[in-house]
């Protein structure tokens, strides 16, 4: 059996920016197994697998240890793919996932995400957060994943968390966040950093997921609607991001890697 594989870079500038995923166009699913097996081979932070249903496509994420509800960048490659390689010229497309529908749609040269906002709550520390992460957060807050508000994007930029202690952490993943530096260039609003190591994911480079809670938050901290995101992770990436009510716009760009065939 022979397989296309595409690696996309999403949210780059280029090639060696923004996140990797893999991309697996399917003619019908495979066995849950053979797709966790891949994903694992693959050793990115996901691999998507979409099989075509009718006008639209099923979609569905993997790390390298498990199926997940949700995941931005490789939704963002899955479209490019589509996009780029199956259909060109085609100017949106829908997903059918574990997250309900997820609409992808071109805007000139950025791919913008339609999802579900997942707004935060306060909540207390949860025991071993702050060790495990370091510094001194201001605030923490929780929705899927916890996220811990700092003063500085320098903060967020020197920490050096304990990845064993955040495995051991009662929420799927671990955000940190705190305000873009004033005059930084290029400028945003606010920079975080995604942690996952519960998930086979120490770090992940850009993650669109945890924009689904932190626009919510940085929208009302802010009060703007639109905003400019960097994630500050070796990698990097950019996300031009909007509230819209119980929705959230996520946009970047994409650039292919490589393209080949798995054999199995």
């Amino acid at each position: 059996m022979e397989i296309p594989i595409y690696q996309v870079d999403a949210f780059a500038r280029g090639v060696f920016t923004g996140n990797p995923a893999a991309v697996c166009p399917l003619k019908s699913w495979l066995p849950d197994a053979t797709m966790q097996a891949i994903a694992m081979e693959n050793n990115l932070s996901e691999t998507a697998f979409f099989v075509k249903e009718g006008a639209d496509y099923h979609l569905r994420w993997f790390t390298p240890n498990v199926e997940v509800d949700l995941c931005g960048h490789a939704t963002l490659a899955s479209a490019w793919v589509i996009f780029e390689k199956l259909e060109p010229g085609r100017p949106s497309v829908t997903f059918r996932t574990l997250s309900g529908e997820l609409h992808v749609t071109r805007r000139l040269d950025l791919l913008a995400l339609d999802f579900p906002a997942r707004p935060p709550e306060r909540v207390g520390a949860a025991s071993g957060l702050v060790e495990a992460l370091g510094g001194n957060p201001l605030e923490i807050w929780a929705s899927r994943d916890y996220m811990v508000v700092y003063d500085t994007e320098q903060q967020i930029r020197d920490l050096a968390p304990d990845m064993g202690l955040l495995a051991q952490l009662d929420r799927f993943a671990v955000i940190v966040t705190a305000p873009g530096e004033p005059g930084g260039e290029p400028r945003c609003d606010f920079v975080s950093r995604f942690f996952a190591p519960a998930q086979g994911v120490a770090e992940d480079p850009v993650t669109g997921s945890s924009h689904c809670t932190l626009i919510p938050y940085w929208a009302a901290r802010l009060k703007k609607q639109r905003l400019m995101a960097r994630q500050v992770s070796q990698r990097g990436g950019e996300l031009f991001c909007e509230l819209l009510g119980d929705r959230v716009s996520i946009a970047g760009r994409a650039a292919l890697f490589l393209e080949g065939v798995i054999k199995l």
